[in-house]
């Protein structure tokens, strides 16, 4: 394969995800800071009626983060944008957007909800001071699966976060390199 042609197909899959990348972010953005508390609060008892556990974890956790919409898409460079909120005693108290970017075999779109909940006051703690959580830096999360939802119970929950990913849509392949984080923003 000639240079030019390499050139071509590298612009070309960087214009298609930038495009993609630039829809991504318009539809996950809620419209109103409302919208977004209406939003992630159907996501919360939508997570609690598929996992009675996730409810369970509520209970313990010092705050919730909620996501109720991420998007992400990708052809070889990927991303996913969403906008959540911070509730503390149940009560909103700050908004946060979620932010990856990927790099690696993947094709396709998909959009999630996903919920954090901060067990402790070491995870809040770093949230508010930190200028963003990078998930793999600072308090250890835990992925939960069905698998290790079963076995969760107040007495083996010994994490600073849990985090639940639910309402998937979309096909998305993937064997890529990613990283998330989390940063405040005004509403």
């Amino acid at each position: 394969m000639n240079t030019s042609r390499i050139n071509f197909f590298k612009y070309f899959l960087m214009s298609a995800f930038t495009l993609i990348f630039c829809l991504t972010v318009n539809q996950a953005s809620a419209a109103t800071a409302e919208d977004l508390k209406q939003d992630s609060a159907h996501a919360l008892e939508s997570l609690y009626r598929v996992n009675p556990t996730a409810a369970l974890i509520a209970k313990q956790a010092k705050a919730i983060l909620i996501f109720p919409k991420v998007i992400k898409a990708g052809l070889v460079f990927g991303g996913s944008y969403g906008e959540g909120v911070l509730m503390k005693d149940g009560q909103v108290t700050e908004y946060f957007n979620s932010v990856s970017a990927s790099w690696g075999w993947q094709a396709g779109a998909e959009s999630y909800a996903y919920v954090v909940f901060l067990m402790n006051d070491k995870a809040v703690k770093y949230l508010n001071k930190s200028k963003g959580w990078e998930f793999g830096v600072g308090p250890s999360i835990v992925v939960v699966n069905e698998g290790i939802a079963k076995n969760l119970s107040t007495t083996t929950m010994k994490n600073d976060a849990y985090a639940f990913v639910t309402d998937q849509e979309g096909l998305m392949a993937s064997l890529s390199f990613e990283g998330t984080k989390i940063s405040r923003i005004k509403r």
